[in-house]
């Protein structure tokens, strides 16, 4: 079974009934010759109530989907590669809004690339498998949700579904995703695009999501499975302790709730956790355990806070903190704050706070990225890190997880923007944000302290880049933005929407819900709301440093870029890479020569550097007609003296140049192993070199006269 419609320039097509049968849901979708395969699978028993959905995203491509075999040694796919995470990610924000309030079995959506032909991204393919596939499973969902990607050309058309070529000169990289009605997921980046033709691309996508929800609908219709009657578990107000707990605690939690600093709305709510505890469970006559009861305390007293929150702000206008609806925190922005790095910044939002490092490096540094597209190579590189000391908190130390992942990946694409051409600035660029605090938002606050560094660092950046996040509380007919939203704001809240770029545009947006979802409107004030917010950072961040630095950083490298003749390129690296390595022995400097004769040459030590170009320079040295050189003299004829004037290029000092009067034996006047001064007089055209040892001395004989 098929259903079909046009999207932009390629068909797009919808199967199901063909592969992976014993799924509860599966599909194929197919745009042009890009293929993914989604399946959805569902536990049979209720998994214990976690306080969230228990829905696991994995997103695979292939190689064979390009006619490739994996690298390494095991020859197969391993690990998540970024690419991967992310565009998990993109899925589960885009279908877990869409599961029934309370749903607790174990649901697992798995897409395969099948078939990559590289001009169609499959990752919004795979949006819309899942949403399909969703559909026609027993999974007790009503809703349907789509994804499209959309970027803008040059002359400002818009472009559904642009290919890979269409995007990279694209000003616009924008994934939308939402039901027929309203908005669901945003994910893209831009360059410095306002916010009015953002507005004006998801207005247009949401145009198409509505014809992929209508084809998904019909392919339901006729192959859709009966929906389960399995029964979520009953609301937390329905619990029979429920009165009780909010007759102890509700004076406690609306002053909870008012607290200004995270750390103290903690430690007084712990507290009265254990009062409400130990009062319910001296008269608890329940067939529950005590055990479980404090579970079910904890998740009222939970829920209790949760409307608390939401009634102080949508009913009253007021927020946690004490702030303005549209109030940013306070700011912090320092530079320079580690000695030896090469640039650095702290940047502070109430307690939300990041430590950013720039370190520049060589091309050697680039990382060498795998894809179905093919391999490619980075230049600029942003890794997020969010210690659990951030949060008062312990655990182990491991790698990045997803989030880490989506943070650092969303951060460094509000960034690359703004960085200089490689050509003006031929560094490697790595930038590490650490974070030291967190109650909202870090991913926004790296954003800023990552600008700030790079500044620090003495990047020729364009110009400054701010992030803000903005939450949304929805009670029925009324709609609240709430500008910085911190992390109660953001648990508690229907809406997480970051928003980065310059002064004068947007580089980067991401939303996710939690919710069914918000109307266009509610977007438009949202991003209005946040231009406000991001100029006033920019300002407090400019005060802080309005331009890069005009010098390095005494600890980063000194690139010099020469170009060489590619014929001379064996003179530089030797055989087996003998003459270089010496080079980089004797210097300590980092050189890399490419085979367009194009040769880096990096170090700290201004002087190690230049006695490397130095000595590149005269390696590769070509003879000038009327130009002096020391030659020596390697082999002797009855007709001159064959001497080397440059490493690898000899020279033929002719028996009659050798002298003023006559010679009647080249040896006569030089011997093997000689120097002598020469002068080029002629180069023909099969590059033969013509020396004069006697017109060098007629000259000097002419001087002293």
């Amino acid at each position: 079974m098929e259903k079909e419609i046009r999207i932009g320039k390629e068909n797009f097509v919808i199967r199901t009934g063909r592969m992976a049968k014993q799924a509860a849901g599966a599909v194929t979708v197919q745009c042009g010759g890009t293929v993914v395969l989604v399946a959805v699978s569902w536990s049979k028993e209720p998994k214990e109530d976690r306080g969230f959905l228990p829905l696991s995203v994995d997103y695979r491509e292939k190689t064979y989907a390009a006619g490739k075999i994996p690298g390494g040694f095991f020859k197969r796919e391993g690990r998540p590669t970024e690419k991967e995470i992310l565009s998990s990610r993109l899925i589960d924000r885009t279908v877990r809004p869409l599961f029934p309030k309370n749903f607790n079995y174990e649901v697992q959506v798995v897409a395969v690339v099948l078939s990559a032909d590289g001009k169609n991204e499959p990752d919004w393919l795979a949006i819309n498998g899942a949403s399909a596939a969703l559909a026609l499973s027993d999974l007790p969902i009503d809703k349907r949700a789509a994804a499209v990607r959309i970027g803008r050309a040059e002359d400002g058309q818009f472009i559904i579904n642009p290919t890979y070529a269409e995007l990279e000169k694209s000003e616009l990289n924008l994934v939308v995703a939402g039901t027929k009605e309203d908005l669901i997921m945003l994910e893209g980046e831009a360059r410095e695009t306002s916010e009015d033709i953002s507005l004006e691309a998801i207005k247009i996508a949401q145009g198409t999501i509505k014809e992929i929800i209508i084809l998904q609908e019909a392919i339901k219709e006729e192959c859709g499975k009966e929906k389960s009657k399995k029964v979520c578990p009953k609301e937390i107000a329905s619990s029979p302790f429920y009165s009780k707990v909010q007759e102890i605690s509700s004076k406690e939690i609306e002053e909870i709730v008012q607290l200004k600093d995270k750390k103290e709305g903690e430690e007084k709510f712990a507290l009265l956790f254990e009062k409400t505890e130990k009062e319910i469970l001296e008269d608890a006559q329940s067939e529950l355990s005590a055990e479980e009861i404090s579970k079910e305390i904890k998740s009222i007293l939970q829920d209790l806070k949760k409307q608390e929150l939401r009634c102080l702000i949508a009913e009253k206008e007021k927020r946690q903190d004490g702030r303005g609806l549209k109030e940013v925190r306070a700011l912090e922005c320092e530079t320079g704050v580690l000695p030896c790095t090469h640039g650095s910044s702290l940047f502070s939002r109430g307690q939300t706070q990041s430590l950013a490092v720039v370190t520049l490096g060589t091309k050697m540094d680039e990382q060498i990225v795998e894809s179905l597209e093919g391999e490619s190579r980075k230049k600029f590189m942003l890794h997020y890190n969010f210690p659990s000391f951030s949060v008062g908190e312990v655990r182990p130390f491991r790698g990045p997880g997803r989030r880490e992942i989506g943070h650092g990946a969303l951060a460094e694409r509000a960034l690359k923007t703004i960085l200089p051409n490689p050509e003006e600035f031929p560094y490697t660029i790595r930038v590490v944000s650490d974070i030291l605090e967190s109650n909202g938002s870090s991913s926004m606050a790296t954003v800023c302290a990552g600008s700030l560094a790079l500044m620090d660092a003495g990047v020729p950046i364009k110009t400054a880049v701010a992030g803000i996040a903005l939450g949304l509380i929805k009670e029925k007919d009324k709609a609240v933005i709430l500008t910085d939203i911190a992390g109660d704001e953001d648990h508690y809240g229907d809406m997480d929407l970051k928003i980065a770029g310059t002064s004068k545009g947007i580089t980067v947006m991401q939303m996710d819900l939690k919710i069914e979802g918000v109307s266009l409107e509610i977007l438009s004030l949202a991003f209005k709301q946040s231009r406000e917010a991001r100029i006033e950072i920019l300002n407090k961040m400019t005060a802080a440093i309005s331009e890069p630095r005009a010098e390095l950083s005494a600890y980063a490298p000194r690139i010099t870029i020469i170009e060489i003749n590619p014929s001379k390129i064996g003179s530089v690296i030797g055989p087996g890479g003998k003459i270089i390595k010496e080079i980089i022995r004797k210097t300590g400097a980092e050189i890399d020569v490419d085979d367009k004769g194009k040769i880096t040459i990096a170090s700290p030590d201004k002087s190690a550097s230049e006695e490397a170009v130095a000595t590149i320079r005269k390696l590769t040295e070509e003879a000038e007609v009327g130009k002096l050189y020391t030659a020596k003299v390697r082999k002797i004829a009855n007709f001159g003296a064959f001497c080397e004037i440059l490493p690898g290029q000899d020279g033929l000092i002719h028996i009659s140049e050798l002298s003023n009067g006559y010679v009647g034996k080249v040896e006569d006047v030089l011997k093997l192993g000689d120097e002598v001064r020469v002068k080029v007089i002629k180069i023909d055209e099969q590059g033969k070199i013509s020396l004069s040892k006697k017109q060098v001395e007629s000259e000097a004989n002419a001087v002293s006269v």
